[in-house]
């Protein structure tokens, strides 16, 4: 099942759709769910008669409408509940190394999260407004992301992947040049990390088949900068720490309550156990700027990449073997505010 959530002149949350498979069609599940969190919030009770409107969909019993991604928000408009993990330790080995410094070997063992805001989610063809350019280091960050159902406080690893409901991408967009004087503080992220902006389509782990097993999703993530293949790391390999594991890192000390998203962090792949290579190169590149200037400074002493500039274009995507497009395209320009 792919659901949606389009926007509304009258209303914060979205209308939400069934949508085909193909991302051709949709059908109202206003009669269902209003929203897609209300939907979660008694999901064991609608997700039935959402299924059932989707298969009718599928199957032509309903024509319903044309879909058109640019008039979806993110498929959770706002949220309770947002944290971002770091599953790939490749990206945060490659972060430290380039600066200098040693990992501490519990990043193997135990995850890093934040909690972002989650009131103002951008919509996946919303530009990226920013006051300026200069000195913020303005960088996407290409992740997939899922969303739960109530998830009780301790859960198992294993428990925390039956809460899985929902799976899509976001841009985590990040401020570089602001990151490490807030790191500097010791109390976190927040003003490096502005409004996220998610795929049009978020899709049950079902519809996923045989590519999603184990709490990872087995395919690559495409990512495009000025319209150039930038990275297609594939998103199932060098996860140090499954989806599992990172919703019973977040559920440790508190219940997350339904419609929590939970992200994977930067999609990041080794080389021959090494850093990655561009595309250009042969490689499957980068799904965020940060990583290939952490190379370019670890093998010539300095980045030679730039961080995006107003009008820059970035836009994220994940094909299947038929390259049909799965939770549709975030595409964003950097625009001055």
């Amino acid at each position: 099942m792919k659901l949606a959530s389009l926007k509304q002149e009258n209303g914060r949350d979205g209308q939400l759709v069934v949508v085909s498979d193909d991302l051709t069609r949709m059908a109202s599940a206003a009669d269902i769910a209003p929203t897609l969190q209300s939907a979660l919030d008694d999901w064991d009770a609608v997700s039935g008669q959402l299924e059932a409107l989707a298969g009718r969909l599928q199957g032509g019993e309903i024509e319903g409408e044309a879909f058109d991604q640019g008039k979806c928000h993110s498929p959770l408009p706002r949220a309770y509940h947002w944290a971002d993990g770091s599953a790939y330790v490749n990206h945060v080995e490659l972060v430290r190394k380039a600066r200098g410094a040693e990992m501490p070997e519990s990043f193997w063992t135990d995850p890093l999260m934040y909690q972002g805001g989650s009131d103002t989610f951008l919509a996946p063809r919303e530009p990226v407004k920013m006051p300026q350019s200069e000195g913020f280091g303005i960088d996407f960050e290409a992740e997939i992301a899922v969303i739960t159902d109530d998830v009780p406080m301790g859960v198992s690893a294993e428990e925390a992947l039956k809460h899985i409901k929902l799976v899509m991408l976001v841009n985590d967009v990040s401020l570089r040049g602001l990151i490490p004087g807030e790191l500097a503080k010791g109390f976190g992220f927040y003003q490096s990390k502005p409004s996220s902006a998610f795929s049009p389509v978020c899709v049950t782990p079902e519809q996923l088949g045989d590519h999603w097993k184990e709490g990872k999703l087995h395919l690559p993530l495409v990512s495009e900068l000025n319209g150039e293949k930038f990275g297609e790391p594939n998103a199932g390999v060098d996860m140090t720490f499954h989806f599992g594991q990172l919703i019973a890192h977040a559920a440790r000390t508190r219940p997350l309550g339904a419609g929590t998203i939970i992200g994977s962090g930067t999609v990041s792949n080794k080389l021959d156990d090494g850093p990655g290579k561009p595309v250009k190169e042969g490689g499957v590149g980068y799904s965020c700027i940060a990583e290939i200037r952490m190379i370019e400074t670890i093998q010539d002493g300095k980045p030679g990449t730039s961080f995006m500039q107003f009008g820059d274009r970035i836009a994220i995507e994940m094909l299947d073997e038929k390259g049909q497009s799965i939770f549709g395209r975030i595409e964003q320009m950097i625009e001055q505010a």
